[in-house]
């Protein structure tokens, strides 16, 4: 029932509680818009529409200048149009008013003013960031919303302690790779380019262990090796540098034997000699050390190679400069590599992927969340879900994929076979 009137003061508020929704979804469009564009995407829209795109470049390189006073004018049109609006619908509704003005805020005014600008913006970044660039500036030059802005960030930054907001919002990773995945879906930079850049933002997280040749699969002298022999085993497996392990001694490490030393002894006669006359020092590195750290003391003190010590002391593997270099700008394959493929996808869908395969690089591959925060590899998972030494056949399910080991040598699972399982239950791990 109405409770009174209509007035020519309610035809006037109504007016004003028009006008501020237009506002509302306007600068709620431009939010969304201008959080998402990125400077390079900004960059270029300013060759291409000079007077829209300037304005909205220096938007984009300086988000500390409208983030506060965007939220600020967006909050206080909000508080006024909900007290309009209530004030409203008291007076035509009475006692009922309240209900409807709520009902009003959230259902209706929500919808124009949040859900249906933003939408827009998402599906339509460049030209909203445009259309919202000029009027934004504008704001944002206004005088006293640049001194409370201030006033603002200066409270702000009372509560929270570290570096504050006057420098702005801070670009995560995740957002970081965002972006450069963008550039090239719109071709502003090559595919090519794309994967060097991923490559090195995560390589800051990738620490020695991950890339490391494992112990087992080591290529080493006995010290009681000639240079002959030792000079042999280097050939055959075309290695510059190898190291000389006293087995008797729990794998203790003499020292390394380099191809050329042996080579210049065995065509001075000296094949006879024992390896360990020509010794040089050799490195070592905790497991957990990062492997941009390391290439970079590689070309401080000039080695390359290290070995690697697990938390115990124990050799866990050995890690070389050209395995840095690969966890940048992929394999390096050379006229003694075998060129055995890390993963083969089978004529029936499968892969076959060895097992010694990161579980970062499968991950990608399949687009699946197997977690590689304790374990490496994909048959350090396999092993750990199954909690024994598998045999060939036995198999974990993840994810909607079945994990099977097709080879094991000794305790090793060389191959597994990683095929769809459509009974699976997502993320729950499974074992035969």
């Amino acid at each position: 029932m109405i409770a009174t009137a209509f007035s020519s003061m309610d035809g006037l508020t109504l007016a004003v509680i028009f006008v501020l929704l237009v506002l509302l979804a306007f600068m709620a469009a431009a939010e969304m818009a201008l959080s998402r564009m990125g400077r390079p995407r900004a960059a270029s829209l300013a060759e291409q529409s000079p007077r829209s795109g300037r304005a909205l470049k220096r938007l984009v390189d300086h988000p500390e200048r409208w983030v506060n006073p965007l939220l600020l004018s967006i909050n206080i049109c909000q508080i006024v149009q909900a007290t309009l609006t209530g004030v409203v619908a008291a007076r035509l509704f009475g006692a009922a008013g309240v209900a409807v003005g709520v009902v009003l805020d959230v259902v209706v005014i929500f919808a124009l003013t949040e859900a249906v600008p933003k939408t827009y913006a998402v599906l339509y970044p460049q030209r909203s960031a445009l259309l919202a660039a000029r009027p934004v500036s504008l704001l944002v030059s206004f005088p006293p919303m640049q001194w409370i802005s201030r006033a603002l960030i200066k409270f702000t930054n009372i509560i929270v302690r570290g570096k504050g907001l006057e420098r702005g919002p801070f670009v995560s990773e995740s957002e970081l790779l965002g972006i450069v995945e963008v550039a090239a879906e719109d071709e502003v930079i090559e595919e090519e380019e794309r994967e060097l850049i991923e490559s090195i933002i995560e390589f800051g997280d990738t620490i020695a262990r991950e890339v490391m040749v494992p112990r087992p699969d080591m290529i080493t002298i006995p010290h009681d090796a000639s240079v002959t022999e030792a000079l042999d085993l280097a050939l055959e497996h075309g290695y510059s540098r190898l190291p000389v392990m006293d087995d008797e001694k729990d794998d203790d490490v003499l020292g390394l034997a380099f191809a050329k030393d042996l080579m210049t002894v065995e065509r001075s006669g000296g094949g006879h000699r024992p390896v360990t006359e020509l010794l040089r020092p050799v490195k070592f590195v905790p497991e957990n050390k990062p492997v941009n750290r390391l290439m970079r003391e590689m070309q401080a003190e000039k080695f390359h190679l290290a070995l690697v010590a697990d938390e115990y002391g124990e050799l866990a593997g050995l890690i070389t400069l050209e395995d840095c270099l690969e966890e940048l700008v992929g394999e390096i394959v050379d006229e003694h590599d075998e060129e055995d493929a890390e993963v083969q996808r089978m004529p029936d869908g499968s892969y076959l992927v060895d097992g010694a395969m990161a579980i970062g690089d499968l991950n990608d591959l399949l687009d699946v969340r197997i977690p590689d925060d304790d374990i490496d590899t994909v048959a350090g998972f396999v092993f750990g879900t199954l909690e024994h030494v598998p045999e060939q056949g036995e198999y974990v399910v993840y994810d909607g994929w079945r994990l099977e080991v097709v080879e094991v040598e000794g305790r090793r699972i060389r191959q597994v076979r990683v095929s769809v399982e459509p009974d699976s239950v997502p993320h729950e791990p499974s074992e035969r």
